[in-house]
């Protein structure tokens, strides 16, 4: 099993920054794709960002150009570099972990960490 931590939430203006880490535990070998999700009020979960072990990222499209994630294969851990926030990026993010070469693929989650952006 994998378990996952994350940090870096919190409250932030509009136009302010916050850096999101999740650190993997467990059977950290098998992990292919970490990534980040959010929830908001009243929103269905959606992917932020994924990063496979190979650097392939993809972003939704609300996000290109104001977020980075980067991950650090050797400590286990994914990070989501937010900037220009805004208020409707508040919202629960989850951080995720999936093993996709595996039918059906795996899926890990995270305990979630609250962001708040002001207006």
């Amino acid at each position: 099993q994998v378990q996952l931590v994350e940090s870096g939430g919190g409250l932030v203006q509009s136009g302010g920054s916050l850096r999101l880490s999740c650190a993997a535990s467990g059977s950290i070998f098998s992990i292919d794709d970490m990534g980040w999700y959010r929830q908001g009020p009243g929103k269905q979960r959606e992917l932020v960002a994924s990063i496979s072990r190979f650097g392939r990222i993809k972003y939704a499209g609300s996000v290109k150009g104001r977020f980075t994630i980067s991950r650090d294969n050797d400590k286990n851990t994914v990070y989501l570099q937010m900037n220009s926030l805004k208020p409707e990026d508040t919202a629960v993010y989850y951080c995720n972990a999936a093993i996709v070469t595996h039918v059906p693929p795996y899926d890990y989650w995270g305990q979630g960490t609250q962001v708040t952006v002001s207006s």
